[in-house]
């Protein structure tokens, strides 16, 4: 039964991470991907996931930086396969500063991070009120 009660967590938050991406993007852009519900999916359970493992220091800028740090590297790893690899076009920050082959920028790895500060708040809620989980 705890393994069932595993699996509809995950489940259930990486549908809350993609479709909360998804609109975000929506409401900000006018649009959005199906890729990037896939991505935001993926990196919110693994916020969720680091969130919860005991022998990780647990302060709140460590689990910020490795939820941003693995946001980041998945919006690249992900530009890279869609936008230049696949030739899709769904976003380009070639013509922003700091950014690297046009995938990545530092604006948007800002916004990234105060994201996955909301995210890992919004993760303890969601432990606690429908999984009756303690932080």
């Amino acid at each position: 039964m705890k393994i069932l009660k595993n699996i509809f967590k995950y489940v259930l938050l990486f549908q809350l991470g993609g479709c909360a991406y998804y609109y975000i993007e929506v409401l900000l852009r006018g649009w959005s991907h199906w890729s990037m519900y896939l991505l935001a999916g993926l990196c919110y359970v693994f916020c969720s996931v680091q969130n919860k493992i005991p022998w990780w220091d647990q302060k709140l800028y460590k689990q910020l930086l490795r939820c941003t740090a693995f946001v980041v590297a998945g919006e690249f790893i992900t530009g890279c396969m869609v936008n230049l690899w696949l030739g899709w076009g769904i976003w380009d920050y070639s013509s922003r500063h700091f950014q690297l082959l046009g995938q990545i920028c530092l604006p948007m790895a800002l916004f990234f991070g105060f994201l996955c500060l909301i995210g890992l708040w919004l993760d303890k809620k969601i432990r606690y009120y429908a999984f009756g989980e303690r932080w």
